[in-house]
């Protein structure tokens, strides 16, 4: 029996991006009964608990607080260290980045244990961060027996994962085609929402309201669209209210989170899926390949050594424009407006590429082969 340890940020129910694909990668090995896995995670709240997900035990160390997106935990040291000692796995399957867990795991990791860093992004912003994070993530980088990138440009921007290439793999994030299904009931929610923007054309963004999301650029570039159309921004975040208070234009639409049961609706009610995000924080861009499969082709900036420019492939699945210009996102997005036939072209090889790279099918033997 192989005993596997991950160690997520947080863990489902709780919704992100790094957790999806950790419950991904739990998923497909709990189809070979020879694992035997854990998942140590925060809780969003101050208690400690212990429960089952699917089968698989889940524990969820108590938070303080969270501070620039790192939960504050002392208590998941202990945790962490009875976990090692009392399951010891053979494997720790560690998500970064997480600054925390990572200190802990590079002071209790036992030397038979072996180290897999699931690399979905750099420290990008945090500069002052970094600088303490840097010395023991080197040694995490040294430790490691495989690293995981989600694409093949982010080995190749990576400054920390530079002198570590010939360990690092590339394992895109899985995309859950079941929840994706244009099942009837879908179909319903799609005629719904296009009759609530009455048969207009729909530009959709969704995503956290961060700064690296550049949701500011792409109300910039509203004017910057002559055509008809309903400019439909969901999710919330810190900037949800500057950006409100940022719009003048009517055709722009703020909607909040929008729910799970319609979040597959809204990919196939839009027309063009606008993913202005304006740094490497965007690593992959998990709702960019959901949108691309629901036969939404994408607008995109150009990011350097980020995986966007990956999943979205410049003139064959869609637009990509120069970073942060808001004339060049608002031509671009009105082209896939107006040109019927282009837009149908991407749609159709969007979701042949997200279909042939980034489900569960074409991963799964990946993932069995590094543990192998």
């Amino acid at each position: 029996m192989t005993k596997i340890l991950h160690i997520s940020k947080f863990y489902p129910p709780y919704r992100g991006g790094i957790e999806d694909v950790c419950y991904s990668v739990v998923d497909i090995l709990k189809s070979n009964p020879q694992y035997s896995q854990k998942v140590l995670c925060f809780n969003d709240k101050k208690e400690t608990v212990t429960e089952m997900v699917e089968d698989v035990e889940v524990i969820r160390a108590g938070i303080k607080g969270i501070k620039k997106s790192q939960p504050i935990s002392f208590r998941m040291y202990s945790i962490l260290r009875r976990t090692i000692n009392s399951f010891r796995p053979d494997y720790i399957h560690l998500h970064l980045p997480n600054p925390l867990t990572g200190l802990y795991v590079s002071m209790l990791i036992k030397k038979d244990c072996k180290l897999i860093l699931h690399w979905h992004s750099d420290i990008v912003e945090q500069a002052k961060l970094y600088k303490l994070v840097k010395p023991f993530e080197n040694r995490l980088l040294k430790r490691a027996y495989k690293i995981i990138a989600t694409s093949p440009n982010y080995i190749d921007g990576s400054k920390p994962l530079m002198s570590v290439k010939e360990k690092t793999v590339v394992i895109p994030n899985i995309i859950n085609e079941e929840k994706l299904k244009l099942t009837p009931n879908v179909e319903k929610t799609v005629q719904a929402i296009k009759e609530k923007y009455n048969g207009k054309p729909i530009v959709l963004f969704i995503g956290r309201h961060v700064q690296y999301k550049g949701i500011e650029f792409l109300i910039a570039a509203a004017k910057h669209i002559p055509s008809e159309c309903a400019i439909v921004i969901g999710g919330s975040g810190p900037l949800t209210e500057k950006l409100k208070k940022g719009t003048s234009d009517p055709r722009i639409h703020f909607i909040g989170r929008i729910p799970d049961e319609e979040m597959t609706a809204y990919y196939y009610a839009a027309s063009v899926f606008a993913f202005p995000s304006i740094t490497k924080n965007e690593a992959f861009g998990v709702a960019l390949a959901e949108a691309m499969y629901c036969n939404t082709p994408a607008v995109t900036y150009t990011i350097e050594g980020s995986g966007v420019n990956w999943v979205n492939v410049k003139d064959q699945t869609g637009l990509e424009v120069e970073n942060s210009s808001v004339e060049q996102l608002g031509g671009a997005i009105d082209t896939l407006l107006t040109d019927n036939i282009l837009r149908e072209k991407f749609a159709s090889a969007a979701r042949k590429r997200v279909e042939t790279l980034f489900m569960k099918n074409s991963i799964t033997e990946s993932i069995f082969e590094l543990y192998r």
